[in-house]
């Protein structure tokens, strides 16, 4: 397993762009696809987007396609969201997850590793 740690949450007006961060320990880090999930309060765990061990293929959702882009550095330990032109609907706890393997499954229960989230706030 890994352990992750998010960062760069924040309070943004509507239109502006934010870019999330998340950090992971120990050496197998490229053998893991990672993904962003979010939380708004009093509604479930969503996914958000997934990225593969390599980088080479990358899964949104419909929400946040073309606003939204994933993307990683293995040398860094590291996978960002960068999140432009953001919505009051965005507002959530953002999650970073880790998935063992070379698919790109998008479900909660696909992820064995969790961070323990950075809150966004998108004000109108």
């Amino acid at each position: 397993q890994v352990q992750l740690v998010e960062s760069g949450g924040g309070l943004v007006q509507a239109g502006g762009s934010l870019r999330l961060s998340c950090a992971a320990s120990g050496r197998t880090f490229r053998r893991y696809a990672m993904g962003w999930f979010r939380q708004a309060p009093g509604k479930e765990r969503e996914f958000v987007a997934v990225i593969s061990w390599s980088g080479g293929s990358t899964n949104y959702a419909d929400s946040v396609k073309g606003r939204f882009t994933i993307s990683r550095d293995n040398a860094k330990n590291t996978v960002y969201l960068q999140m432009n032109n953001l919505k009051p609907e965005d507002t959530a706890v953002y999650y970073c997850a880790a998935q063992f393997g070379s698919y790109t499954y998008t479900g909660v229960a696909d992820f064995g590793s969790w961070g323990q989230g950075t809150q966004v706030t998108v004000s109108s």
